[in-house]
């Protein structure tokens, strides 16, 4: 009975975390520097024009701090 539980938890859990995975990455303080650029980057692959808008965003708030 104890395992049924778990089973269901698990298959629950599992479809939960695959859900989570969401579009691509904001431009925030985090995503424009450093690692968090290059991750970020690497999520724009064949769409050059998100890809730029992400990078001018980026060059914004870069300069704004």
């Amino acid at each position: 009975m104890n395992f049924k539980y778990s089973a269901v938890f698990i298959i629950g859990f599992s479809i939960a975390l695959i859900g989570c995975d969401g579009g691509l990455p904001e431009a925030d303080s985090v995503n424009c520097s450093g690692r968090g650029m290059e991750k970020s980057l690497t999520a724009f692959k064949g769409d050059e024009a998100a890809r730029q808008a992400f990078i001018d965003k980026c060059t914004e708030i870069n300069k704004s701090n």
